[in-house]
């Protein structure tokens, strides 16, 4: 059913992500309306005005922000940009969904705290499998009926053919030469660029799961051009943890997580996001003997994110998102992640005031 009062959004931002996600989750959101959208090369814009036709398309983002109609910006452009042009739309007053992840830098993260007390907006950090219906359900069952948390392990593994797979679900992207690009190239660095684009992931889903994360200690491997991350964790709840990052795996997209607690467990299966289908979630209660699996029959975890955006915008529904902070803390024990290999010892996060990945 479709609600009668829409959140009026713009996005930032005309490249594959927003090509791949976001236009669509805004058509097919029951409480948003695709009010605008801007991005800098004119082809891209221009293209794009006409295959999803907003109410308007801007070339200059100052521009989209001076709109008055416009409540809200996702800001879907290349990962070096989330941070300033988010800012940007903080002190314009606009509600800000920032897609992941949101920085590799404490000092920005700041910069956005600092502004958003004193522009008090709703922020969301585009971590979308909370929003996959299996997963949420294994967190409400965590919380309403596990009792105390004994151990979760969680793993994410990215496959040598997972763009095999992804080119045949993907709309073929439209891209531009006038599309404004980072000054450095973001894959240069392939160790960085792992962390930042999956592991933030693996430990949004660890956190939103078992708790925040009070230390880590890690170990990478890299070879025949895979990297895998063992890490170690200790929450701050004391539960204990383990969290497998392993990319250009030889095998099938991998990807899951187990909870061990005081009346039951979680077993559960993540499939590549692109397929738009739910986790496979089994939780088992010990009162009952008895196992509990949601059919979760809709799996559009993207377009699932937005809508809730805009239920707390619009009707002050209590956010569960990835907020700021827990923004902060994913940027934080990335950064604990590479301290601990460097340096080969555990790190605790509430020691890390300052740096960046």
């Amino acid at each position: 059913m479709m609600t009668e009062r829409k959140l009026k959004i713009g996005i930032l931002g005309c490249g594959p992500i927003a090509q791949f996600t976001h236009f669509e989750s805004c058509q097919k959101a029951k409480n948003i309306e695709l009010y605008a959208i801007c991005d800098r090369a004119p082809d891209l814009l221009e293209r794009m005005t006409a295959i999803w036709q907003p109410r308007k398309s801007y070339p200059d983002y100052q521009m989209m922000l001076e709109d008055p109609a416009i409540e809200a910006i996702i800001v879907a452009t290349a990962d070096a940009f989330h941070v300033p042009l988010s800012l940007q739309a903080i002190q314009a007053g606009k509600h800000v969904l920032v897609e992941k992840p949101l920085s590799h830098s404490l000092a920005e993260c700041q910069q956005l705290e600092e502004a958003l007390a004193k522009n008090p907006v709703h922020f969301q950090v585009g971590h979308m499998k909370r929003f996959d219906q299996g997963i949420h359900f294994a967190k409400q069952f965590i919380s309403d009926k596990m009792g105390e948390i004994l151990a979760l392990k969680a793993w994410y593994g990215d496959n040598t053919q997972r763009y095999t797979m992804t080119d045949n679900l993907q709309p073929l992207p439209i891209k531009s030469k006038q599309a404004v690009a980072p000054s450095v190239n973001p894959k240069a660095d392939l160790e960085r660029y792992y962390m930042m684009a999956h592991g933030s992931h693996l430990i949004d889903t660890a956190s939103y799961l078992a708790g925040p994360i009070g230390s880590i200690s890690a170990k990478l491997r890299q070879k025949f051009g895979a990297y895998c991350w063992f890490v170690d964790v200790e929450f701050e709840n004391g539960s204990v943890g383990h969290l497998d990052l392993t990319i250009k795996i030889r095998g099938d997209w991998h990807e899951g997580f187990q909870v061990y607690g005081e009346n039951g467990s979680v077993f559960a299966k993540t499939p590549n996001p692109w397929f738009y289908k739910s986790s496979e979630v089994d939780c088992y209660f010990e009162p009952e003997r008895q196992y509990y699996r949601p059919l979760a029959a809709d799996g559009f975890s993207y377009r699932l994110q937005l809508e809730h955006f805009a239920d707390v915008i619009l009707h002050g529904v209590t956010p569960w998102g990835t907020n700021l902070k827990e923004g902060m803390a994913i940027a934080k024990t990335m950064i604990a992640i590479k301290r601990s290999i460097a340096e080969s010892r555990p790190v605790y996060l509430d020691q890390i005031t300052e740096g960046e990945l």
